[in-house]
């Protein structure tokens, strides 16, 4: 199979869709599993370089998959570039979405305790800056009083470094449209946006990466580890031989079980 055609597949159905705020786009898919729960949570973010091109529907199959092995999923769906989204409404999507958790609990057997967000690509970084935002000063635009803690954080080719991004040109200055500008316009932008800059972030990360991926070059992901690191954070890099951008996405490829390993090691104690 090409490492793009899960993207062609219709995932399995969501059990619900819900409205986690009033706008067309602030709407999420929660998948539970069977039994009385309450269940640990896995919030997801999918990619597609924050372009309105990409919707939530083709990381259902992640979704889908990790809901057969216990786990509820909140598949997020967020403004993106193109239609009303980029800064800073794709961040405060995101960001409510999450916070929106605590409220299904309330109607679902969810543990909102034991939550962990997981993305891919731009999705990966979204998903990083989520347990992130506790570094945000309360100036920002960005800032909440209150944000969802996490248990940690499962990054797949995750856009993790936005100013490394912007200087490799990833996807055709895709971080500038997020973003409105580059790094010299925006300096405070890219600071509260993007993860690295917010290191250390305090709580686990696991980062896979596929070391042939295209779109986003396995050392976006190797930098930022390595900066993790050194400011302290419980980080770790999970190198993918050969994979490219698709396969962490695919629940039949050979990289899955690697993606599986990572939201079991982090949601595997209460």
């Amino acid at each position: 199979m090409m490492s793009d055609s899960i993207l062609a597949q219709a995932a399995p159905p969501a059990d619900q869709r819900i409205w986690y705020g009033s706008e067309p786009l602030q709407f999420a898919d929660l998948r539970l599993p069977p039994g009385i729960g309450p269940f640990p949570v896995v919030v997801v973010v999918h990619g597609g370089f924050w372009r309105a091109r990409y919707d939530l529907e083709h990381i259902g199959h992640v979704c889908a998959a990790l809901t057969a092995l216990g786990y509820a999923t909140w598949n997020i769906e967020y403004r993106r570039v193109g239609n009303a989204g980029g800064w800073p409404n794709t961040f405060l999507d995101v960001a409510q979405a999450a916070d929106f958790v605590p409220s299904l609990a309330q109607h679902y057997p969810l543990d909102p305790q034991r939550v962990i967000s997981l993305g891919h690509s731009a999705g990966g970084h979204l998903a990083l800056w989520l347990a992130a935002r506790p570094k945000l000063a309360s100036t920002s635009l960005l800032w909440q009083a209150q944000p969802l803690p996490l248990k940690g954080v499962v990054s797949l080719a995750g856009v993790a470094d936005l100013a490394l991004a912007d200087q490799r040109r990833l996807s055709q200055q895709a971080v500038q449209e997020l973003l409105g500008g580059s790094p010299e316009s925006y300096p405070e932008r890219y600071h509260d946006a993007s993860p690295a800059a917010l290191l250390p972030l305090h709580v686990p990360q696991i980062v896979l990466h596929g070391t042939d991926d295209g779109p986003v070059p396995f050392a976006i992901s190797q930098s930022y580890v390595e900066q993790a690191l050194a400011a302290g954070d419980e980080a770790r890099l999970v190198p993918l031989p050969n994979a490219h951008h698709f396969e962490l996405i695919d629940p039949s490829s050979r990289e899955w079980p690697a993606v599986v390993a990572a939201v079991q090691s982090l949601l595997a104690t209460p």
